[in-house]
């Protein structure tokens, strides 16, 4: 989902981003040649291809299972009366001197706004974007574009302050013609945010008639967007799992976690891992996504290296604040990399689930995993009344900051606060 900073702040970025993503849409995102990669972790890709998270339920049916009720599975879909989380039932918002309109015609969910030209017209919504805490609505525009609208539906429940209509940008307003406007280049879905929420996609913009062809294996994140592409895996399966093929056919073997276990040293008390993490292939492939990077090119996948495609941004002024917590949204990786947990070989998939994305543990109980619960959960720690908010574990060490006007977001740093 597109990142809405304020206007200032992206001001500063700006400059840079947008040069990098000129320069990867000239040339990477140009239509494919087929020419083959000369390095190993392409090679290894470029002999597989996709085939779909259906094909992998056969066998996965718990993984898939799991992966249906997650944010991943829901990253972009068509649209449908149950994807559409919002009303669209005449209901408008003004904004800026500007009234929009949401409403359905013909099983069409249509938006009357002001479009490219500045005049008020009606907008057929094509693909829905997100869905927690807040989902925002695709339009398509000429030369293949998808644009995100930038009046969002609120998904919270009512009573946490949701179900309603409001503006991304509520203290700015933006005119057709500024590339802040939904119509413009930095609301475009192609080369900002769709290579993050589906799979396989391939931007392939055309400089000379200045036109995208994106296409894509799934239109959501599917299972292949972080193991890589599933073709060898099924023929290692069908050929009876050959112990030949060491690597079960998948070129990007997510089992750094396989035999791995967590204790608490007998003298320091702290959690310590039973093998040393000596790979970070897990991490890479999150932070495909979670991280603030440069997309360098869209011709690899999960299974190459994370700096094969992807420049991540440093600690920078604007991104993070002097002591190094996020600032700006930064996706959590640059942010867990400065962690003691990061430095421990803890990896992301120890605390979230992988399939549904959620907390393997609720609450504290994610902590006290590893970490001694009574040494910890204790007033002497904390300093909070027993079971209010300050007394837990990331009230102090995962603060939030609010993007996008609703979605809270935890600092991954999991420092010792010091105010």
């Amino acid at each position: 989902m597109l990142t809405y900073p304020t206007g200032q702040t992206f001001l500063r970025h700006a400059s840079i981003m947008f040069a990098g993503a000129m320069a990867f849409l000239a040339t990477a995102c140009a239509p494919h040649s087929g020419s083959p990669a000369t390095d190993t972790a392409s090679q290894a890709q470029n002999s597989a291809y996709f085939v779909g998270s259906d094909r992998c339920a056969s066998c996965h049916t718990a993984e898939h299972n799991a992966w249906q009720t997650s944010q991943h599975q829901m990253a972009m879909q068509h649209v449908s009366r149950t994807a559409v989380l919002a009303p669209f039932a005449g209901e408008s918002l003004k904004h800026h001197g500007k009234t929009t309109t949401f409403s359905t015609h013909e099983s069409q969910f249509i938006i009357h706004t002001d479009g490219p030209d500045g005049k008020p017209a009606d907008y057929q919504v094509k693909y829905v974007f997100g869905v927690s805490p807040l989902q925002q609505y695709l339009i398509e525009l000429p030369g293949g574009r998808l644009q995100a609208f930038t009046l969002a539906w609120d998904s919270r429940p009512a009573t946490a302050g949701g179900q309603h209509w409001f503006d991304l940008y509520p203290d700015e307003s933006y005119q057709a013609g500024d590339p802040l406007h939904w119509t413009g280049y930095q609301q475009n879905w192609n080369y900002m945010c769709a290579d993050c929420h589906s799979t396989n996609l391939r931007k392939q913009y055309d400089a000379a008639s200045d036109r995208f062809n994106t296409t894509w294996s799934e239109i959501s994140v599917g299972c292949e967007a972080c193991h890589g592409p599933g073709s060898q895996h099924l023929v290692w399966a069908q050929q009876g799992q050959p112990k030949s093929m060491i690597d079960k056919g998948l070129p990007h073997l997510l089992n750094e976690r396989a035999g791995v276990t967590w204790t608490r040293n007998a003298i320091s008390g702290q959690p310590q891992r039973s093998t040393a993490r000596t790979t970070s292939r897990e991490l890479d492939t999150c932070a495909r996504c979670h991280s603030r990077r440069l997309q360098l090119t869209d011709k690899v996948n999960a299974a190459a290296p994370l700096a094969q495609g992807f420049q991540v941004a440093l600690l920078d002024q604007g991104l993070y604040y002097p002591d190094g917590q996020m600032r700006d949204e930064v996706y959590n990786y640059g942010s867990f990399l400065q962690s003691r947990m990061h430095a421990a070989g803890v990896t992301c998939s120890d605390c979230h689930d992988p399939h549904t994305q959620q907390l393997r543990a609720p609450g504290d109980l994610v902590c006290a995993q590893c970490h001694d619960a009574s040494r910890y959960a204790t007033q002497k720690h904390h300093f909070h009344p027993e079971q209010s908010d300050g007394a837990r574990c990331a009230s102090c060490h995962m603060p939030t900051h609010t993007y996008m006007g609703v979605d809270k977001r935890h600092d991954h740093s999991l420092r010792i606060p010091q105010p």
